[in-house]
C-alpha cells in the first residue's frame, strides 16, 4: 500500500508578499519628497538672484549691513540714480550690437547648416570641427592682435567692431545648433518638394524654415544672451561711444563709498531684456532645445 506524500500548503503570507502591488501611499511619499528636494535645489540657485532684487530696493547702508537686513523700507532711489546717470546710451549700444549681430548670424548660419546637414560634401566633418575649434580659443589670447588691428584701421570704440566680433563669436555655435535641427527634417519632404519642381529658395522659405522655426528661435535666443552679456571685448575695445551694459555695470563700482544697492539695481535693469526675451520665446525655446532629443 502506497501513500501519497502531500506537499505542505504554501504560506499565504509569502503569496501575498509576491503579488501585493506597491502601496500608492509609498509612491506619493517618494514623489512628495522628490518635489520638495527639487524646490529646495531651485531655491538655492535662485536665492542670489532674489537677494540681488531685494538689495536693489534698499538704501546703500541697508544693503551693506552686516548681518544682512531682511526688513527694510523699499525705495526706488537706486533705480532713479541709474536711469538719471545717462545709461540709455549703454542700453542702446548693447541693443544694436546684439540685434544686428544675431540677425547676421542667422542669415549666415541657416544656409551653412543646410549645406553641412542636408547637402554635405567632402571634408564636411573637418569644416564642422574647424567651426567648433574657434570656440576653444581663449578670448584673452586674441585680444592683443585684435586691439592692434582695430587701432591701425581706426575702429576702436566703434559699435561696428563689436557687431563683427559678436558675429564671429556666435556663428560657430549657431551652425552646430542649426545643423542638428535640419537633420531632423524628413528627407521625404525635401524629395517631394524637389519632384514638384520647387527651387532651393522656395524649399527653404516654405518648407524648411517653418519646420525648424523652434530651432531658429532657440539659436537666436542663445546668441542674444551671449552677445548681451559679453564683457571682455566691450571692456577692452570701447571707451565712451560704444560702451555696452556690462561696462556700465563695472562703472557703478567705485573705490570710495558704498555701491552694492546701486549695482544691484543696475544688474536688475541689465537682466530684464534677456529675461523678457526668454519669457516671450519660452515655448519656441523649449521646442527648439528638445528637437533631436528623441530619434
Amino acid at each position: 500500500m502506497t501513500t501519497d506524500t502531500l506537499a505542505p500548503p504554501a504560506n499565504p503570507t509569502d503569496t501575498d508578499r509576491t503579488t501585493r502591488p506597491a502601496r500608492p501611499g509609498g509612491r506619493r511619499a517618494r514623489s512628495a519628497a522628490l518635489t520638495a528636494f527639487t524646490w529646495l535645489v531651485a531655491l538655492v540657485f535662485f536665492m542670489p538672484v532674489l537677494w540681488m532684487v531685494l538689495s536693489s530696493f534698499k538704501q546703500e547702508a541697508d544693503a551693506a549691513s552686516n548681518p544682512p537686513k531682511f526688513f527694510f523700507t523699499p525705495t526706488l532711489d537706486q533705480y532713479a540714480a541709474i536711469l538719471n546717470a545717462g545709461t540709455g546710451e549703454y542700453f542702446l549700444n548693447s541693443a544694436i550690437a546684439t540685434v544686428v549681430s544675431t540677425l547676421i548670424v542667422l542669415v549666415l548660419a541657416v544656409p551653412a547648416a543646410y549645406a553641412v546637414s542636408i547637402r554635405p560634401v567632402g571634408k564636411t566633418q573637418d569644416v564642422l570641427f574647424f567651426f567648433i575649434s574657434t570656440r576653444m580659443l581663449p578670448v584673452v589670447a586674441v585680444i592683443v592682435p585684435i586691439y592692434v588691428v582695430a587701432g591701425r584701421i581706426g575702429v576702436l570704440d566703434n559699435i561696428g567692431t563689436l557687431i563683427f566680433l559678436y558675429t564671429a563669436m556666435n556663428l560657430p555655435l549657431a551652425v552646430w545648433m542649426m545643423r542638428s535641427f535640419f537633420q531632423e527634417v524628413p528627407k521625404e519632404v525635401l524629395e517631394a518638394a524637389q519632384m514638384d519642381g520647387a527651387s532651393l529658395m522656395t524649399t527653404m522659405r516654405t518648407i524648411l524654415l517653418p519646420m525648424v522655426a523652434p530651432g531658429v528661435a532657440a539659436t537666436a535666443l542663445l546668441c542674444v544672451i551671449f552677445s548681451w552679456n559679453e564683457f571682455f571685448f566691450a571692456l577692452n575695445l570701447t571707451a565712451v561711444n560704444a560702451a555696452t551694459v556690462p561696462v556700465m555695470l563695472v562703472s557703478t563700482m567705485t573705490s570710495e563709498g558704498l555701491f552694492l544697492a546701486q549695482l544691484s539695481a543696475a544688474s536688475v535693469l541689465a537682466s530684464l531684456p534677456v529675461v523678457i526675451a526668454g519669457w516671450i520665446a519660452q515655448k519656441q525655446l523649449v521646442r527648439g532645445l528638445s528637437m533631436g532629443a528623441i530619434k
